[in-house]
């Protein structure tokens, strides 16, 4: 069909057409939704050592001061290296001082300083542009 070689694309050729009666693609998409498997964490009570045996126990809540692992959110932090606007997901930890995923790294905000914007359903979503349509025709 002398289409780029991508999955969306290749998704929308299975479809049934037929070609000859004039079935073609009329649009293609600019953006795609990209959906990735993030998961909800670990149900694990205990961590144990390279033996197997416990080490150590874990907290028994997931949620603290509001915020679960995987949470979507935006930190406004004030002051510090670290100072600006951030946006990313987060680990929560008990003692409030959570670690943020950013782009640029991993960082630890306050909890005061956080928003929620979508909470962790255990994916995480992102787009991407998608190739404009080749110039090339394959025949054939």
């Amino acid at each position: 069909m002398g289409l780029p070689k991508t999955h969306t694309l290749d998704a929308l050729s299975v479809g049934r057409l037929d070609h000859e009666s004039g079935d073609v693609i009329v649009r293609y998409p600019g953006q795609v939704l990209v959906v990735r498997a993030t998961g909800r964490g670990s149900y694990a009570r205990t961590t144990p050592d390279r033996f197997g045996f416990p080490r150590l126990r874990r907290a028994r809540a997931k949620q603290h001061f509001g915020y679960v692992t995987g949470d979507l959110v935006r930190a406004d932090v004030p002051t510090g290296k670290w100072a600006g606007a951030w946006t990313g997901r987060i680990s929560v930890r008990a003692r409030g001082q959570h670690s943020m995923a950013t782009p640029e790294g991993r960082i630890n905000v306050s909890h005061w300083n956080l928003k929620l914007l979508q909470r962790g359903d255990g994916y995480g979503y992102s787009t991407r542009s998608e190739p404009s349509e080749s110039t090339s025709r394959k025949i054939g």
